[in-house]
C-alpha cells in the first residue's frame, strides 16, 4: 500500500498546473499540454491513482467498508490515505477529505498528519474554497510539522490562498516569509517570483521593485535571476515606462534564454516592438516586429504579422507578404488539422457564442481527437474535462447527469466542453488567449493574468500567464486556432 507521502507527492503532480501559485519554468507538462499525433489508436492513459479500474475498485471497497447507517468502519492509517490518494487525484475532493479526516480522527498523532492537512486543504484550494482551506494549512504550520515537506508546502500556500481571498499584501508577506523561513525550501524560487507579481497586484510596485533587486542578487546568474528581470519588464510595460521597457528587452535578449526561463526571444521582440510603437516609433516598431518570425508555429509571429498591417503601408506590404506564406504553409498542413466531428461540434455550439474552430483548436492539444484518452489528472475525453469542471457547467447544458464514463462520449463531452468555453468567452469579453489561459489554468488565475496585463494587447496578456504550462497550452491553441480559422468557415467547411 502506498503511505499518504507517496499519495500526496502523486496527488499534488496531478493538480501542479490547477493548483499551485506559479508553477516553475520548465516543470513537467501534463498530457493535455502535449498532445498527441491526431487519429492516433484510442487508448486511455492511467497511472496508479486515477486509473479507472484503480477507482472502480476503491468504490468498491468503500461501499464495503461501511456500516448500515453510511458510516466508515476503522481502516489502517495506510488504508485510508490510500482511498484518499485515489480520490483526490480524481477530483472527487468530498470523498478524499472524508477519507483524510477519518484519518486525522483515529491518527492524530501519526508522522503523517502534516500530510492529511495539506491534502484536505489543496482540495479546498481546488474547489476555490478558500476560507477552509486557509483553516487547514493553517493548522499544517505548526511548528512540529515544519520538517515535513508537506508542512512546509501548508506554509507556502497560505500565500496563494491569502491572494485569492483578496488579501494580496498579506499574501506577498506570507511569500517573503517563507523565504526567510526556508531559505533552502522546495519552493524558495517561486515564493521570490511570486511576491514580486503579488507586490503587483497589491497595486505596490516599490514593493515589486525591490524583490526583483533581492532575487537577482540571491540568483545571479541563474534562470531565476532572469524570471527576475524578466518580471521587471512585465512591471514597467503595466506602468507604461516604454523606454524603461526597451532598455529591459535588450537586457534580456542579451542574457541566456535557457528552457528554464519564463519567457522566449520572440516574446521578447514582441514586447520590445510593442513597446517601441507605444512610445511613438513606429517605424522602428516595424522593424522590431519584422525581427519575428512568422509560420504556423508562432504565435507571436502572428501577432506581429497583425501589428504590422497597423502601422504604416510599409508594415501593410510586409503583413501581407507573411500571410501569404502562413496561408499557403497551413494548405499544405491540412491533414493535420482536420475538422473531426464536425456534426457533434456544430451541435454543441448551436445557441452559444463559441467558435467552432476555437473548439477544434483546443480538441487537437486536448486530447489528439482521441474520445477514449484519460489523463494522468483524471480529465477525460476529446475535450479532456474533468468531473467536477463537468458536473459544474452540466445544468447550463442541459446535462441531467454526469458521470465519468459519460465523458468518453463524443456528444456529451463537447457539449459540456462548448458550455464551458460560452461561460469562459463571456467572462473575458472574447479574448481567445485568456479562454484558453483559463481552460488549462483556471478562471481565478486568468483573471488576475488579465488584471496585471494593464494594456488590451493579446501579448501582453499571454506574457503575464504565470504557469509555464499555461503559457505553453495557450501558445498551441493559440496557433492552431490560427490555421484553423486560415482553412475553415465558423460552420468548418474549407475556405473557399
Amino acid at each position: 500500500m502506498l503511505s499518504l507521502v507517496r499519495v500526496s507527492c502523486v496527488w499534488a503532480l496531478c493538480f501542479a498546473s490547477a493548483c499551485s501559485a506559479t508553477t516553475a519554468p520548465g516543470a513537467a507538462e501534463s498530457v493535455a499540454a502535449s498532445a498527441v499525433a491526431p487519429f492516433a489508436s484510442f487508448e486511455i492513459v492511467e497511472n496508479d491513482q486515477t486509473g479507472d479500474a484503480t477507482l472502480a475498485a476503491i468504490r468498491s471497497s468503500d461501499r464495503a467498508s461501511r456500516t448500515p447507517d453510511g458510516k466508515l468502519i476503522a481502516l489502517p492509517a495506510d488504508e485510508l490515505t490510500r482511498r484518499a490518494g485515489v480520490f483526490a487525484a480524481n477530483r472527487l475532493f468530498t470523498e478524499a477529505r472524508e477519507y483524510w479526516l477519518a484519518f486525522l480522527e483515529k491518527y492524530p498523532n501519526h508522522p503523517n498528519t502534516s500530510a492529511a492537512l495539506f491534502g484536505i486543504g489543496r482540495t479546498f484550494y481546488q474547489e476555490r474554497q478558500f476560507n477552509q482551506a486557509l483553516t487547514f494549512f493553517e493548522r499544517g504550520v505548526q511548528p512540529a510539522y515544519l520538517s515535513t515537506k508537506e508542512g512546509r508546502d501548508c506554509f507556502y500556500y497560505l500565500a496563494p490562498t491569502l491572494l485569492r481571498l483578496n488579501r494580496a499584501s498579506d499574501a506577498a508577506r506570507g511569500y517573503e516569509q517563507y523565504v526567510e523561513k526556508f531559505p533552502q525550501g522546495e519552493r524558495v524560487e517561486n515564493a521570490y517570483l511570486n511576491a514580486i507579481d503579488t507586490w503587483r497586484e497589491a497595486d505596490k510596485p516599490d514593493e515589486a521593485a525591490r524583490v526583483i533587486t533581492r532575487t537577482r542578487e540571491r540568483f545571479r546568474n541563474t534562470a531565476t535571476a532572469t524570471n527576475a528581470l524578466f518580471a521587471r519588464l512585465r512591471l514597467e510595460i503595466s506602468q507604461g515606462k516604454w523606454t524603461n521597457a526597451v532598455a529591459t528587452c535588450d537586457e534580456l535578449l542579451r542574457s541566456n534564454l535557457s528552457k528554464e526561463t519564463s519567457t522566449t526571444r520572440n516574446e521578447i521582440y514582441y514586447l520590445r516592438a510593442f513597446s517601441l510603437e507605444k512610445n511613438g516609433k513606429k517605424d522602428a516598431a516595424v522593424q522590431a516586429y519584422a525581427l519575428i518570425p512568422d509560420d504556423l508555429n508562432s504565435y507571436y509571429g502572428g501577432l506581429a504579422t497583425e501589428r504590422l498591417e497597423k502601422l504604416s503601408d510599409a508594415g501593410r506590404k510586409l503583413s501581407d507578404a507573411r500571410q501569404v506564406r502562413v496561408r499557403l504553409a497551413a494548405m499544405n498542413a491540412t491533414g493535420q488539422y482536420p475538422a473531426a466531428f464536425r456534426d457533434e461540434i456544430l451541435r454543441s455550439v448551436r445557441g452559444r457564442a463559441v467558435d467552432p474552430r476555437l473548439m477544434l483548436a483546443v480538441m487537437r492539444q486536448e486530447s489528439g481527437f482521441r474520445p477514449n484518452l484519460k489523463s494522468p489528472a483524471a480529465a477525460r475525453g476529446l475535450m479532456q474535462l474533468t468531473i467536477d469542471t463537468a458536473t459544474k457547467y452540466a445544468p447550463a447544458a442541459g446535462v441531467e447527469t454526469v458521470t465519468e464514463d459519460a465523458l468518453y462520449r463524443p456528444a456529451t463531452n463537447l457539449l459540456l466542453a462548448a458550455e464551458y468555453l460560452a461561460q469562459l468567452g463571456k467572462m473575458f469579453d472574447n479574448l481567445p488567449e485568456a479562454v484558453a489561459a483559463s481552460y488549462n489554468g483556471g478562471e481565478d488565475n486568468a483573471l488576475r493574468w488579465q488584471r496585471r496585463a494593464t494594456h488590451d494587447d493579446a501579448g501582453v496578456f499571454t506574457s503575464e500567464v504565470g504557469f509555464a504550462e499555461t503559457k505553453d497550452y495557450v501558445l498551441k491553441v493559440m496557433a492552431n486556432y490560427r490555421v484553423y480559422r486560415t482553412l475553415y468557415t465558423n460552420n468548418l467547411r474549407p475556405q473557399g
